[in-house]
């Protein structure tokens, strides 16, 4: 019988074979580098944005099929979003990735990054999914020059 994890395993591997949004951006107005010196993931990620509204979100990098599969789902689910609005899925997929309850509100922020939800089981593998989010809500946020899940 094939189930929800079944579904939300594939989604995860065709985001991997075929990813969404992947390359690069001449002039992007944000772009930022992410690395996992646990696993070796790397990623750039270029935005460009129109005031406060994300137009376009690519990505390039290297990593694992986790890494490649959440920076994928990810830049499908900000492109057209506000900052504010990316940065409350960046906080609902937070929560998520990391085993925590979250209300009806979170979940509907989260759309298909849901799919990603089943990470939880393997502690070893939360690093790798949040990557590219760690990294876009940091170009976002000016917060740092590179971004590293250490």
């Amino acid at each position: 019988m094939f189930g929800a994890d079944d579904l939300y395993q594939e989604i995860i591997m065709d985001h991997n074979r075929s990813p969404r949004n992947y390359g690069s951006m001449d002039n992007p107005t944000v772009e930022l580098e992410g690395f996992n010196p646990l696993c070796g993931d790397q990623i750039k990620v270029f935005v460009l944005l129109d005031e406060d509204k994300i137009v376009d979100i690519v990505f390039d990098g290297i990593g694992c099929a986790i890494s490649k599969s959440s920076a994928s789902i990810m830049t499908v689910e900000l492109k057209g979003k506000t900052i504010s609005d990316a940065q409350s899925i960046f906080d609902a997929f937070r929560l998520m990735i990391t085993g925590k309850d979250l209300d009806d509100d979170s979940l509907d922020l989260l759309g298909d990054v849901e799919v990603l939800g089943g990470i939880t089981k393997y502690p070893a593998r939360i690093k790798c999914a949040s990557l590219a989010w760690h990294t876009v809500n940091s170009a976002l946020t000016g917060d740092s020059d590179v971004v590293t899940t250490e």
